[in-house]
């Protein structure tokens, strides 16, 4: 997903509650694979460009994470530490630092810089699943199969804050563009809404049908959610009125966690994983899909927009434990 403070809080529409959308007349995607990157042995669980959006940094069950160069496919990094399977990562503002979230019940700290693990925080009693910075990286939110959302004081690497979020494990948190607000979903089907400062929350958002939530990300400007969820549908919340404005559809999403996030580079897209090897890229104003992009051999469930251009990473698992770039040069941006 790209991060919030890469991109302009007027990124999004203002115009999307609007009813009859007609199809955008925006140029349509035309990815294409440019790289192939092999390394991983096992399943692909995530992806993050850097804020600059030269670096990819990937983690997989094989308990290592890797950084490459974008624009040649090359690997630059290797890092290995922990003792079970990562499970997300996330790059710091100014790219120095990368978290991982692991099995082995941790999140390590790793400086890019110095190649090594820079700090390990303890504290989650079970797998760590989901990890994430604030805009300004002095703090940390973290969510794991103990139902648990856990804040950290980076500088400290100390847990400042339990919020007993969820009554299944935590699949996704995230920072508001401004840090004011942190998400999170479960697989108890809940979207929560909380005041980073205080703790509290704020808001429950909660479809009829109630499907396991697999991932969930504020949109740049932060006046929205997407959200994806285990009934092959990703929805847009206006979650300052608990209202689902947008789906999107025509993925399989019933049994694993998948990423979804915005594209803002070229055109205004929402991308998805799905567990028929493919890469699916929506119009987020007409909600026409646009583009389906295959090559992979096994579910794609990691993927990633560029913070500036028109490139897509996604991963699959461990049929096929690969990364593929994909880059749309007609439409650069």
């Amino acid at each position: 997903m790209p991060d919030p403070y890469t991109l302009p809080s007027s990124s999004i529409p203002q115009t999307i509650p609007g009813k009859g959308l007609k199809p955008s007349s925006q140029v349509k995607p035309n990815y294409r694979a440019k790289y192939i990157l092999s390394g991983h042995t096992m399943a692909i669980s995530s992806l993050k460009f850097s804020p600059t959006g030269t670096l990819l940094a990937s983690a997989a069950a094989d308990k290592q994470i890797k950084i490459w160069d974008v624009y040649t496919g090359e690997v630059l990094k290797t890092f290995s530490g922990h003792r079970g399977g990562v499970n997300d990562i996330a790059w710091s503002s100014d790219g120095e630092f990368l978290a991982s979230a692991s099995d082995d019940k941790t999140i390590i700290l790793w400086s890019i810089e110095l190649n090594a693990a820079a700090k390990t925080l303890h504290g989650h009693t079970n797998f760590v699943f989901c990890v994430n910075f604030n805009p300004r990286s002095n703090l940390l939110v973290s969510g794991g199969y103990d139902e648990t959302v856990r804040v950290w004081d980076v500088a400290r690497g100390r847990s400042m804050k339990v919020l007993p979020a969820h009554s299944d494990p935590v699949t996704a948190v995230g920072f508001s563009h401004d840090g004011t607000l942190i998400v999170s979903c479960a697989m108890d089907g809940l979207i929560r809404i909380w005041d980073a400062d205080s703790g509290q929350c704020l808001k429950t958002l909660v479809d009829d049908d109630n499907p396991i939530c697999s991932y969930v990300t504020f949109s740049p400007n932060s006046k929205y959610i997407l959200a994806a969820t285990q009934d092959s549908t990703i929805r847009l919340w206006n979650y300052q009125n608990s209202r689902c404005v947008k789906t999107y559809k025509g993925h399989t999403n019933r049994t694993y966690c998948l990423f979804t996030c915005f594209s803002m580079a070229t055109g205004h897209y929402v991308v998805s994983g799905s567990e028929d090897c493919r890469v699916y890229l929506w119009d987020l104003q007409s909600r026409e899909l646009l583009q389906v992009l295959e090559g992979h051999r096994d579910m794609v469930l990691a993927i990633a927009t560029h913070p500036k251009h028109a490139v897509i990473a996604s991963a699959s698992m461990e049929k096929d434990p690969t990364i593929r770039l994909w880059f749309d040069d007609e439409n650069k941006s």
